[in-house]
């Protein structure tokens, strides 16, 4: 006998699956509870180096199409070899892969190479030289407001205040704690062998899918078709290419973007002979990764350090800040980036406060492009509600008063040429 499912009572569970899993979010979210997040985080856990790789590929795959498209087939082309068989694009595919791959180590090299030691120095000499920077610092407010004593007392007890702080936090907190790192790292071979098995696994897992992605996303197409129809199944392609577009203008140009201003950060710094150049562009470099609110988080730490140093280098690196931030406000970043996002820069500030509020520092840096999607979504979604209902779509024909008329109604009987906006 053959079983019939009956669509009410399936609809029925998939309501109160639904909620049941809302729930318990609400619960983790608003009540501390470990339920439901305890339960991704196992899963999250064993799904590391599958994750890992699916990431590093989609990451990588903009470097691969390069190396296909630009360099390996124009030589396959020059060398006469016909490359439309699937056997040469086998070759092509290869050998592009392989290209990504050793571009991708070679870079990681040479960022650990040339960066690190400097890195380690730069933090090193600040935690050393940390009493005689505050007693400099000291020195220089004494000067600058010695015709008014009570702004220099104040002054004066709160750098004494706050550096005692940060020297003992330097001294027993910091120093102690990178010390039992090193002697404990016997202890935690298992954790390394473990991180070292994961990344070994997510790099093999990243290889397999760049090399075959044709095939995972016609497997895709055809799972798609085989349980929605035709109009269904365009819709979720269309769906998806746009998420998939949103996502790697908005990735790919905002680290490109993020590169550019580390450099010219560098360069400029270099020049103006500001102190710990290299640890400052650094700085300034990844976390202009993070929309608005990223050259802040780099800029605040970086010239409180230069401050420290030299108050006059610190006057000359807020400046340069402030012209680099416009550059790349009104120059770099709308030519890399375009209109990736596609919403306003209020919605910029509320995706990142509550994407970041809820999942750190790697939220406020996804929270953008997952919420341009949603946004579009959503719009989409009101504007075909409008045009059924004979409405126009157009946000500013609801504003009141002035010379423009509140939702105006329009004829519905052909909704489909009316703009959207």
């Amino acid at each position: 006998m053959k079983f019939k499912w009956d669509k009410k009572y399936l609809y029925w569970g998939i309501t109160a699956f639904t909620v049941t899993i809302a729930v318990m979010i609400f619960q983790d979210i608003f009540f501390k509870n470990s339920t439901f997040f305890g339960v991704l985080g196992n899963i999250w856990s064993v799904m590391t180096p599958v994750v890992d790789g699916l990431v590093l590929a989609y990451l990588l795959n903009p470097v691969l199409d390069f190396f296909e498209h630009r360099v390996v087939t124009p030589v396959f082309l020059r060398l006469k070899q016909n490359v439309s068989g699937v056997k040469e694009k086998r070759y092509t595919r290869s050998c592009s892969v392989a290209l990504t791959m050793a571009t991708t180590v070679f870079v990681v090299y040479i960022l650990f190479r040339m960066l690190i030691p400097q890195l380690a120095d730069s933090i090193g000499s600040v935690i050393r030289n940390f009493p005689t920077y505050v007693k400099n610092f000291t020195k220089w407010i004494e000067q600058v407001f010695r015709d008014n004593p009570e702004i220099e007392g104040i002054l004066v007890n709160i750098i004494e205040n706050y550096s005692r702080s940060i020297d003992e936090l330097f001294t027993n907190q910091i120093l102690p704690g990178v010390n039992t790192i090193v002697s404990s790292l016997s202890s935690g071979v298992a954790q390394l062998l473990r991180f070292t098995w994961n990344l070994l696994i997510g790099l093999i897992i990243s290889i397999y899918v760049m090399s075959n992605k044709e095939l995972f996303k016609a497997q895709a197409k055809k799972v798609v078709h085989a349980y929605y129809n035709d109009r269904t199944a365009s819709a979720i392609f269309k769906e998806v290419h746009f998420i998939h577009r949103t996502f790697n203008d908005f990735i790919v140009g905002k680290v490109i973007d993020s590169i550019i201003v580390g450099l010219i950060c560098f360069i400029a710094t270099s020049i103006l002979g500001t102190p710990y150049a290299v640890l400052v562009s650094v700085l300034v470099g990844v976390t202009n990764i993070i929309p608005f609110f990223g050259p802040f988080f780099g800029a605040i730490p970086s010239a409180i350090l230069i401050l420290m140093v030299n108050p006059l280098q610190c006057l000359y690196f807020l400046i340069m800040i402030l012209i680099l931030q416009q550059v790349d406000g009104n120059v770099i970043g709308p030519k890399i980036l375009g209109d990736s996002t596609g919403i306003s820069s209020f919605w910029v500030i509320f995706a990142i406060t509550v994407a970041g509020g809820l999942f750190g520092v790697p939220g406020m840096f996804i929270g953008v492009p997952v919420f341009a999607v949603l946004y579009a979504e959503f719009r989409r979604r009101v504007n075909k509600r409008l045009k059924k209902k004979g409405f126009s779509p157009k946000t500013a024909d609801y504003f009141e008063g002035g010379t423009v008329h509140p939702a105006r109604f329009v004829s519905p009987a052909d909704p489909e040429k009316m703009p959207e906006k």
